[in-house]
């Protein structure tokens, strides 16, 4: 199961969010998203873990828990949305006059 935690610590590692969540079972991957230009953390990340009910157990158990001077968000990650043509939502083609 992928698992997003979200209001994380800016300074927070992946290996310091997989020594909370191997509490609950085996870890497979941890992944803090940083951003593409600086490199610094979004404040969010997700875990994979494969058993589901020690996902399951480990979400309910962190779910607005204190971690690193942070309440942080913790549930089960959503499908990403697709993207549009650009950051406004809209086609290049929708801005054209003709």
């Amino acid at each position: 199961m992928k698992i997003y935690v979200g209001n994380i610590n800016y300074r927070t590692t992946d290996e310091e969010l997989k020594q909370l969540f191997s509490d609950f079972g085996e870890v497979n991957s941890v992944q803090v998203i940083t951003d593409r230009i600086s490199g610094r953390s979004k404040g969010f990340a997700f875990v994979e873990m494969d058993d589901d009910a020690e996902a399951r157990e480990a979400i309910e158990a962190l779910h607005e828990s204190d971690f690193a001077q942070r309440t942080i968000v913790v549930n089960e990650a959503r499908p990403m949305k697709e993207r549009s043509e650009n950051k406004r939502g809209r086609d290049h083609q929708d801005r054209r006059r003709y």
